[in-house]
């Protein structure tokens, strides 16, 4: 059987970058080069970044797309990587496509291309366009009508892109009519919980369909809300699992395959799905056998946890990085939340990037001020404190506010303070909400929810603490102090903006809401089916009320790292004037 070195570039790419992103692609090429590799591949739109949204209807940016390649492949053959054919994800636009009134202006395409000889030697398009959770594509892009075939090293190898593979039919049962031997899959797909178990799965059935060796190439990085875990996976014509790769690592996979020698002649012709076979030879003959010395490795999963407290550590890494930002700020309560966006922040910046302020008022309990400071100590951050308490009665003195005005005047002093230190010293504020505060509308508007960024705007409470202790339980297990106070877990949230206040005065136990949030936002179950588990009749109510009225305040909460199949963004739209409310048929 015919031999095939095979290196799957698992990068990072910059929305826009097209030099940065060219220039780590000919670093990665130049690496997998030197590995002997005979076939090298990069992620879905690595050229331009991804997602790209509106920039795909700007013809400039389209362009520079187009030529962006065309630099790339001369300067592949210039760095002497010429005889190597190289995938590369980038934005296109159809010649042939008419404008027409529903279709996308200029008709771009999620497009990826073979660079070999310093020329661009095939192009083809994404045939499957999702348009479901964050994905938009039908907005920006028309979909590819080919099977694009290329004949490497005595093999025919068929491409496809991303949702190609997700959905059924298309390119997967047109490369078994093919015959192709090895199928190569470019992908940008987002990290969401568990996904990893649905991809793996998902990767079997389809090498079992198209009846070749298939390899899956992921994305690793952030992009604004979404985060990307790399996993990239090559599996045998029979699903069974031949090299994966680390989750939250940038790397190559290279390794050593034997493949089925091509037919005599070429496949071509129209297959399923209608889809054009468009054939390049590169490469006819077969190289002479040689000892196969790389297998890829399989890389140990990480579990639940690990997992998603990894995504919420590369989501802010990312942002803050690809803005052009170096620190970042965090106003710290004592609180689990605050403790735990500080430990991500740590994690994903160095605790001399992170930048840490107690603002306590006459309602702040001694125990919370502790908490802080212990939290700095541990962590190595930096820490100071401002109190609000002078502010905060020079208001009460022009406006006499009372109740829920005043406790709120807290917050936004608190929000006010951080802005104002933001804007002074150059550090970004990070919003410490999570997913049920925002839910329910347990936040204040220009006060906690201030900031850049929302490192666990997608997290559950109940899961907040689960990953605070998991992060703690990592610590020790290294021999390293535990980041976060013991005190900060174990104490009953609250938001001390009045004597004695906790959480529960105006909301139901967190196991119990989260239960109740996961149901109605995340599956988009109604009143009677979360009822009918057993949940209690008014609660419920009374939380799905919480929920609709506080839509307001959700769409000016900053953007956050997606982990759950629904987060708060793009994942969610509904009206903020909406009369509409859950009602029992019962």
């Amino acid at each position: 059987m015919p031999q095939l070195r095979l290196a799957l570039n698992q990068i990072d790419s910059t929305v826009g970058d097209l030099a940065g992103n060219a220039e780590a692609v000919v670093h990665w090429t130049r690496h997998a080069a030197e590995q002997g590799a005979h076939l090298v591949a990069f992620p879905e739109m690595v050229l331009t970044g991804y997602p790209v949204e509106d920039l795909a209807l700007r013809s400039s940016f389209v362009e520079a797309s187009r030529a962006a390649l065309r630099a790339l492949a001369a300067r592949l053959a210039d760095e002497g990587f010429g005889d190597v054919p190289v995938i590369v994800g980038y934005l296109d636009r159809s010649e042939t496509a008419q404008p027409k009134y529903g279709q996308p202006a200029g008709a771009p395409l999620d497009a990826a291309a073979v660079l070999h000889g310093g020329r661009v030697v095939l192009r083809y398009a994404k045939h499957h366009l999702p348009n479901y959770g964050v994905f938009d594509e039908f907005r920006y892009f028309v979909p590819g009508d080919t099977l694009p075939v290329i004949r490497v090293r005595g093999v025919d190898v068929a491409l496809a892109i991303c949702e190609d593979l997700w959905q059924d039919g298309g390119r997967v049962p047109a490369t078994r009519t093919a015959g192709a031997g090895l199928l190569v899959s470019v992908n940008a797909s987002p990290y969401e919980r568990l996904k990893d178990d649905t991809r793996l799965e998902l990767v079997r059935k389809r090498a079992q369909e198209a009846g070749c060796t298939t390899a899956y190439l992921a994305m690793i990085g952030g992009q604004d809300e979404l985060v990307y875990d790399g996993d990239s996976i090559v599996v045998d014509r029979h699903g069974e699992t031949i090299a994966r790769a680390p989750q939250f690592a940038e790397g190559s996979v290279i390794l050593d395959l034997d493949l089925p020698a091509a037919a005599p002649e070429p496949p071509s012709g129209t297959v399923d799905d209608g889809l054009r076979i468009d054939h390049v030879t590169l490469s006819a003959e077969p190289l002479p056998p040689y000892e196969p010395e790389l297998t890829g490795g399989h890389a140990d999963r990480l579990d639940d946890d690990e997992e998603v407290y990894s995504a919420l550590v590369v989501g802010l890494r990312a942002y803050v990085a690809k803005n052009g930002f170096s620190s970042v700020l965090i106003g710290l309560s004592g609180g689990i939340d605050s403790s735990l966006v500080a430990a991500i922040a740590c994690d994903a910046l160095g605790a001399h990037h992170v930048y840490g302020v107690s603002m306590p008022s006459k309602y702040s309990s001694e125990h919370s001020k502790d908490d802080a400071a212990d939290l700095a100590r541990r962590t190595g951050l930096h820490y100071r404190t401002v109190p609000i308490e002078p502010m905060f009665d020079a208001y009460m003195g022009s406006l006499g506010l009372t109740g829920l005005a005043e406790e709120n005047l807290q917050s936004r002093l608190r929000g006010t303070t951080l802005m104002a230190l933001s804007n002074q010293e150059g550090h970004i504020v990070l919003a410490p909400g999570n997913k049920s505060e925002l839910a329910v509308g347990y936040s204040t508007l220009y006060g906690d929810s201030v900031g850049a960024y929302g490192p666990i705007k997608d997290v559950y409470k109940t899961d907040v603490f689960r990953l605070a202790r998991w992060r703690n339980r990592a610590a020790e297990e290294r021999g390293q102090t535990p980041p976060i106070p013991e005190s900060s877990l174990t104490k009953p949230p609250s938001a001390e903006l009045r004597p004695g206040q906790v959480d529960t005065d105006s909301l139901p136990d967190y196991d119990v809401l989260d239960r109740i949030l996961e149901l109605y936002v995340d599956r988009d179950q109604g009143k009677d089916a979360i009822v009918a588990l057993g949940f209690d009749e008014e609660l419920v109510a009374r939380t799905l009320r919480m929920v609709d009225v506080a839509e307001y305040k959700r769409r000016q909460y900053p953007p956050g790292t997606k982990i759950s199949a629904k987060g708060f963004g793009k994942d969610r739209r509904l009206p903020i004037t909406n009369q509409w409310r859950e009602q029992t048929s019962r």
